[in-house]
């Protein structure tokens, strides 16, 4: 019994020293290259990113409009509004049918955003916004956003990055600064 209550005693002064040895001031990053990157980014774009975005985007088959502010505090709520419509055949002439809310994708929704600089499988490093937000009135906790997706830039009054909707021919997500209602 004695034994157990020694090597426990060794256990516990060891454990002690190896933490009371680790209690510097400094953090240590897995990968300083993209700690570094990471709050350069951080620095540069979250002053122009924080208040609200809005995107609106038409097209013969989608309508699609979404608002999103983002909070100081990492905090993230939006709204979006999506309908689509097919192209049929009826009698044979083409026509479009009526649009159509999107299912699971229309409503308000809030959740948390970052930009972080993240390293890839093949070692290349890209500037990314990662977003993850929950409608509030679906049930099942259906998600609005839950990835990381590319980040392009801000200014003063656009915030570009791979979304949702492509508003041009380099793939990008282009917001404008400001709140404002759908055109449809």
């Amino acid at each position: 019994m004695k034994t157990k209550k020694l090597w426990r005693n060794i256990f516990v002064m060891a454990a002690a020293i190896s933490l009371a040895s680790c209690s510097s001031s400094e953090l240590e990053y897995a990968d300083v290259e993209a700690h570094e990157k990471t709050e350069a980014l951080q620095e540069k774009y979250v002053p122009l990113i924080i208040g609200s975005w809005h995107n609106e985007s038409v097209n013969d088959k989608l309508r699609f409009y979404e608002q999103l502010t983002f909070n100081a505090d990492g905090t993230l709520t939006g709204v979006r509004k999506l309908q689509s419509r097919n192209l049929v055949t009826i009698d044979g002439e083409k026509r479009y049918t009526d649009w159509e809310d999107v299912e699971q994708e229309n409503g308000s929704f809030s959740g948390s955003w970052k930009l972080e600089w993240e390293r890839d499988i093949k070692g290349e490093g890209h500037d990314e916004i990662i977003l993850y937000a929950k409608y509030d009135d679906l049930e099942n906790g259906y998600l609005a956003y839950s990835h990381n997706v590319l980040f392009n830039f801000a200014d003063d009054n656009t915030l570009s990055f791979k979304g949702f909707v492509f508003n041009n021919d380099d793939k990008w997500s282009v917001y404008h600064r400001g709140e404002t209602a759908p055109g449809f």
